[in-house]
């Protein structure tokens, strides 16, 4: 129970460092932004790779994204043992790398990405994992947040699609690499085809 207490505190934390970014980029003019952002295929942008999530474009951004980000995160500290840190290294490094590589060329900011990569794989691992807790995870997430998938399609001017997308690819990547550890009986003989 100790573990889990820290895991939710160091999530309430992350989240309100989240706000006090914004606060001080707000107060900045946004500056943050373009000297933080990620930037495609630009090295003075590959640091956004890990800081992209931090910034935000406005305080409606930030919180658009604080409600999933609690919800997806709580369920993550809940599930996810001693893998947090990997789940989050895979799914930030990859799905950040990946809009590196191939994103748009604009300043990319924003936790949404982090969001699709916890979506991913919250959703992946309960189908990969298929234990009682894990398809009990993916099934809340799928219901609350399974409309988000639009996400991952071009032509919302402003939203980096690309960041959804890669984020996603990036989770659902760990869901598969990285074994986590759920005290929890596995479902035998389920076919979930």
């Amino acid at each position: 129970m100790r573990a889990f207490l820290r895991r939710a505190a160091t999530l309430a934390a992350f989240v309100a460092l989240l706000w006090a970014v914004q606060v001080v980029n707000w107060i900045i003019g946004y500056g943050l932004n373009p000297a933080f952002g990620l930037i495609p295929r630009h090295v003075s942008g590959l640091d956004g790779v890990i800081t992209m999530p931090l910034l935000h474009g406005s305080f409606a951004h930030l919180m658009a994204n604080t409600p999933p980000l609690l919800v997806m995160g709580g369920l993550l500290v809940a599930t996810t043992t001693r893998a947090l840190v990997p789940v989050n290294a895979l799914a930030i490094g990859l799905g950040g790398g990946l809009v590196w590589l191939f994103g748009s060329s604009a300043i990319h900011i924003g936790a949404s990405g982090l969001i699709f990569g916890w979506f991913g794989f919250l959703v992946t691992r309960g189908l990969v994992d298929r234990s009682l807790i894990t398809l009990g995870a993916a099934l809340v997430v799928g219901v609350l947040y399974g409309s988000i998938l639009w996400g991952v399609l071009p032509g919302q001017h402003g939203v980096s699609w690309e960041a959804h997308l890669f984020g996603a690819i990036g989770g659902a990547a760990a869901a598969f690499l990285i074994r986590t550890h759920v005290h929890a009986p596995r479902l035998g003989g389920v076919d979930l085809d």
